[in-house]
Formats: C-alpha cells, sequence, structure tokens
C-alpha cells in the first residue's frame, strides 16, 4: 500500500513526503520537475518513488498512473496538494490564461486524478482522500476570485464525496489552510516577484508546511471509524477582516 502526494517537488508536497517517510509509509511524490523529485528520492531513499506528472494534463496523469509498478499501483491515502494562485488583480483585470490555468490545476486536476484513484479504494473499502483546500473558498478577499471560486470547489466536493461514499470506508477531508509562508505560493502567485511575495509574510509568524504535514498525518492516523470531514488552520496572527464598504 502507498501514499500517492502531488505537487511534492516544493513546499506542503515536499514537506508532506518528508513526514510520511519517515514514519514509515511507502509514498509516491508526484509533480512536474523530475530532477527535484530526483532529488529527493536521493534523501529519502527506497520508501520514496518518484513519478512525473503533471496534474493539469489528464494525458499526463493517466501515463503516470498507468507506468506505477505493481507494488506501487494500491494506493491506500491520495493527498491531492497540487495547486496554484495566479495573480491578485480585480476580475476585471485578471488574466484569463491565468483563471484557465488555476481551473486547470486546483479544479479538473484535482477531481481527474481523484476519479482515477478512487474506484480501487472502494472496490478494497479501505482508502482516505486528503483535499489541500484554503481558506480561501470560504472566505472572499480583493483579488481572490478564481483562485477562491477553484477552493471552493474543493471544499464542496470534499463534502459531495462523503455523502457518495457511506458504507465504502473510504474517507475524505479536506485541509483548508491559511497564510502559510516558506514555500513558493506567493512567489507563483506574483510570477516570480520575490520582493512582493516577501511582503506577504513580512513580520509575521506564519503557519509553515511542516505544520499542515504534521496535521495531515494526524488526520490518517485517526482510526478507521473516525472521519475528519475538514479543518480550518490559521496562524495565530491572522484572524478575519470586516466587511468592506464603498462610499462616494
Amino acid at each position: 500500500m502507498a501514499i500517492l502526494i502531488t505537487g511534492a517537488s516544493a513546499g506542503f508536497g515536499e514537506a508532506l513526503c518528508r513526514l510520511f517517510v519517515k514514519e514509515g509509509y511507502h509514498v509516491i511524490g508526484a509533480a512536474r520537475r523530475k530532477e527535484r523529485l530526483s532529488n529527493l528520492q536521493q534523501e529519502l531513499g527506497e520508501k520514496f518513488y518518484p513519478l512525473q506528472m503533471d496534474v493539469s494534463n489528464q494525458q499526463s496523469i493517466d501515463n503516470a498512473i498507468d507506468s506505477l509498478p505493481e507494488k506501487w499501483q494500491q494506493i491506500e491515502l491520495l493527498i491531492n496538494n497540487a495547486g496554484l494562485a495566479l495573480g491578485l488583480e480585480p476580475a476585471h483585470q485578471a488574466n484569463f490564461d491565468d483563471w484557465q490555468c488555476m481551473i486547470q490545476t486546483n479544479i479538473i486536476g484535482l477531481t481527474y486524478l481523484t476519479h482515477k484513484i478512487l474506484p480501487q479504494m472502494v472496490k478494497r473499502k479501505n482508502g482516505h482522500i486528503i483535499n489541500i483546500g484554503s481558506i480561501a473558498g470560504t472566505y472572499p478577499y480583493p483579488g481572490g476570485n478564481v483562485y477562491g471560486a477553484s477552493k471552493a470547489y474543493v471544499k464542496q466536493f470534499s463534502r459531495n464525496l462523503r455523502a457518495d461514499l457511506p458504507g465504502t470506508q473510504v474517507r475524505v477531508t479536506n485541509i483548508e489552510p491559511g497564510l502559510c509562508g516558506g514555500t513558493e505560493f506567493s512567489n507563483v502567485r506574483f510570477k516570480g516577484d520575490d520582493k512582493k511575495a516577501m511582503q506577504v509574510y513580512d513580520k509575521v509568524e506564519y503557519v509553515t508546511a511542516e505544520d499542515i504535514a504534521n496535521i495531515a498525518l494526524w488526520i490518517f492516523k485517526q482510526p478507521k471509524h473516525v472521519n475528519i470531514n475538514s479543518i480550518e488552520v490559521m496562524p495565530v496572527a491572522q484572524s478575519y477582516s470586516a466587511l468592506a464598504v464603498y462610499r462616494e
């Protein structure tokens, strides 16, 4: 039995791979960047299997999953971590290509890979899907537009999977992080503008990738009859904002 983690070459995914291997699990780390996966394999050893896969491309998903050696084909835990935010412009100024990329990755890719893996879990009556959502799926903010909408989809998709799966012993969880630093998230969002990305986390004790990995491990280690439906995580420094009012 193995654990499949997408977006494994950096951030949450890399931290998840390290922790689950450390805990003795066999982990398949899936990502586009083959060199980073190879480096991770050298670090983690034989319990880690590098799988080059682009979740935004259905053919890439098919080829990757179908290429798995027999001993790695039974997936006990799927962590749908791969995803991204692009841009922070208001909707009327946003780049549609950015919107399309977020939809293709955060929604279609996550959904397609789940559809690929879920039947084997149901057949075995054993499995767990952990989706990495975001508090952006609950709380809108200026510039969040399609990114927030994509994470709202992840939230509702997770809930509806739960509604479909009673009697199958398959668990589904949505982890919804708030402000998390030490990853490539904001660097990607701001398209390589590292200075702007650093300002997001300035003077804030943010949640780390390791924090999220620890939470995912705790969720997975709960007794098989316990399902953590969702868990919302913010740093203590982050809280709720007042509703905006426009005044002329």
